[in-house]
């Protein structure tokens, strides 16, 4: 079974996922030499954690 690039997110993963795409937005706009991969790096961990989770539930 191949992985699932997006897995099914819980509200409170939707939130943090939402907060920190704001913030790289902001930073965007802020210029582009601004550094956003710790935010990058957040999404990737909550992702991940979600994609663990639904492996645990199959």
């Amino acid at each position: 079974m191949s992985q699932d690039p997006y897995p099914k997110l819980t509200p409170t993963e939707q939130a943090k996922v939402a907060w920190a795409v704001a913030r790289m937005a902001k930073r965007c706009v802020a210029g582009e030499d601004v550094d956003r991969s710790d935010l990058e790096r957040k999404v990737d961990r909550i992702l991940d954690g979600a994609r663990q989770r639904a492996e645990k539930s199959q």
